[in-house]
């Protein structure tokens, strides 16, 4: 798994590189296309394909430090074609984690009208979304949940006990931890969407009794993250994530006392 936090920092050293203009293009919500009004051309559109599907190839099996250079390689592009669709590094990997954000927030709307047993409809999520390999692009800021205190403050998963998260009479509300820098800018409210969204299908099945009551919605993503191994054969991987998924659901399963 490649998604440490540091992987998720400026790349203001790599947007140098891009060619003069790109990096004053006009922007629009935070993508590199957002301010384009005409139709892109046929080959545009198509090297756009070819560089968001290499972009998640990239991400997914090195992280999001992987170097623009790589992008470029496994889309068969130059380098500078990157950056005439993506001024830096960042606009690229904001783009490609709220797209996968977003698939991640469907996955779960779906599982939580097509199920109407608890557990089922968690369960199905969770294989639906590492089947997807989408954890491996999971932004660090939708796994940096934390406890908000009576103070206002925001307390760290790490800094704070599972138990306080959504389990508790009277515990804080579950919410992001702010992001330092300019990838701050990722679109909170698609991550607050799927915190909600994931939220509902944990409490379906806590109350149900079927989950166990120190479950918190960051650990069911961090199952999403951990479960979706980058391996060089697909049919191992797919093997490795559906054993290690099965492993993960029995932890997660509440058991009679």
């Amino acid at each position: 798994m490649h998604m440490q936090s540091s992987h998720w920092s400026s790349t203001a050293s790599t947007s140098a590189l891009a060619p003069s203009g790109a990096v004053g293009a006009a922007l629009g919500g935070g993508r590199g296309e957002g301010a384009r009004t005409a139709p892109l051309r046929v080959d545009a559109q198509r090297n756009l394909e070819h560089v968001l599907r290499a972009a998640r190839e990239v991400f997914g099996e090195l992280g999001y430090g992987a170097p623009m250079e790589d992008v470029a390689r496994r889309a068969r592009v130059g380098v500078g074609t990157v950056y005439r669709r993506f001024p830096s590094k960042d606009v690229l990997v904001r783009r490609i984690a709220e797209e996968e954000t977003s698939r991640l927030t469907d996955q779960a709307r779906t599982a939580l009208g097509q199920e109407d047993e608890p557990w089922s409809a968690l369960s199905r999520f969770l294989r639906t979304s590492v089947a997807s390999g989408a954890g491996r692009l999971l932004p660090p800021q939708v796994l940096r949940v934390g406890v908000a205190e009576d103070d206002g403050e925001s307390v760290p998963v790490e800094a704070a006990r599972v138990p306080q998260q959504r389990t508790q009479p009277g515990s804080g509300e579950l919410r992001l931890v702010p992001e330092d820098g300019p990838t701050a800018a990722v679109d909170d409210n698609g991550a607050t969407a799927l915190l909600e969204v994931v939220g509902r299908l944990v409490e379906r099945a806590r109350e149900a009794g079927e989950l166990r009551a120190d479950v918190s919605v960051s650990d069911v993503l961090l199952v999403i993250a951990t479960a979706a191994p980058s391996l060089p054969d697909p049919a191992q991987q797919a093997a490795a994530s559906a054993r290690l998924l099965d492993i993960l659901l029995e932890g997660l399963r509440s058991r009679p006392s």
